[in-house]
C-alpha cells in the first residue's frame, strides 16, 4: 500500500492545493493521511476545510490548533497553554463557516491501522494512554522533544506500532530503530520558503520505504492576505512561521 502523508497545513490553501495536485498526478496513491492542525496560523480556514472534506481519499485527525478553535466554538475552556494564541484562535473561530464545526468535531485524534501486517499509528503527536480522552484544555499532547531516535523511542514507548506518523513539530523527522520507523513529513503550510513538503510511504509486509517530496508554489497572495484580512498576531506569525517572507509591491 502506498500512502501520502501531509501535516500542519495551518490554513494555507495554496500550499495544500499544490501538494494535492502533485499527489494526484502520481496516480499511484491509495490513501492520504492528514496528521492534524489543518487550521490556525494561516487565514484560509474555510478554503482548506472545503478542500479536505470534499475528498474521499483523505483521512484526517485533529491537532492542538484544531481542537483549541473548536473549544471556543463550543463555548468550552480554551487551553491555558495556548493563551498567547487565544485572540488569534477566536479570529479563526469567528471566520469559520458553521458547516465545518460538526465535521471537525467528529474527527478522531488517532488512527490505528494494520497495513500489510504492519501496525501503523497516525497521530498529531504523542498522547499518554491515560490522557487519550482528555479535553484539549487539559493539554493531552506531550511536550515536544528534540528529534532524535533516542528521544522518540522514549516518547512513543507506549505505542505499539512498526510505523508511527505524526506532525506538530514542524521540521521533518525520519528515524528508524530495529522495530519502529518514526516519521514526520514536516509542516505543509509553514515554511520560510514558498515550498510545501509531503511524504510518500510504501507499506509492505517486510519493509517500509519512505520518499520525501516538496512542491513549489506561488505564496504571494497568501502572504499579502495577512495584512489584507488584518489577521491577529500577523507580524509574529510571518516572522516565526513563514521566515519573515514579505510581499514586494
Amino acid at each position: 500500500m502506498r500512502v501520502g502523508l501531509i501535516a500542519d497545513i495551518h490554513g494555507n490553501a495554496p500550499a495544500l492545493r499544490a501538494v494535492l495536485q502533485d499527489l494526484d498526478k502520481r496516480l499511484d496513491i491509495d490513501q492520504i493521511f492528514c496528521l492534524g492542525d489543518m487550521i490556525g496560523i494561516g487565514p484560509d480556514t474555510n478554503e482548506v476545510l472545503e478542500i479536505l472534506f470534499s475528498r474521499t481519499d483523505i483521512s484526517m485527525i485533529t491537532g492542538n490548533h484544531d481542537e483549541a478553535v473548536l473549544a471556543l466554538l463550543k463555548d468550552e475552556e480554551h487551553p491555558r497553554s495556548h493563551s498567547h494564541a487565544r485572540e488569534h484562535h477566536q479570529w479563526i473561530a469567528d471566520t469559520m463557516e458553521d458547516r465545518f464545526i460538526s465535521k471537525l468535531d467528529q474527527l478522531p485524534r488517532t488512527i490505528h491501522q494494520n497495513i500489510n501486517r504492519q501496525r501503523v499509528l497516525f497521530t498529531h503527536y504523542h498522547i499518554e494512554n491515560s490522557k487519550r480522552l482528555d479535553h484539549i484544555s487539559l493539554d493531552p499532547f506531550s511536550n515536544i522533544v528534540e528529534p532524535t531516535l533516542e528521544n522518540l523511542t522514549s516518547l512513543y514507548q507506549d505505542s505499539e506500532a512498526e510505523l508511527i506518523c505524526f506532525g506538530h513539530h514542524h521540521p521533518l523527522h525520519f528515524f528508524e530503530s530495529k522495530t519502529t520507523t518514526y516519521l514526520n513529513p514536516g509542516s505543509l503550510g509553514c515554511n520560510s520558503k514558498p515550498i510545501a513538503p509531503y511524504t510518500i510511504v510504501d507499506i509492505l509486509q517486510n519493509q517500509i520505504r519512505v520518499s520525501f517530496e516538496e512542491v513549489s508554489y506561488d505564496n504571494t497572495s497568501f502572504l499579502s492576505s495577512y495584512d489584507l484580512l488584518q489577521v491577529p498576531d500577523r507580524e509574529f506569525i510571518l516572522k516565526a512561521f513563514h521566515g519573515n517572507q514579505r510581499v514586494k509591491f
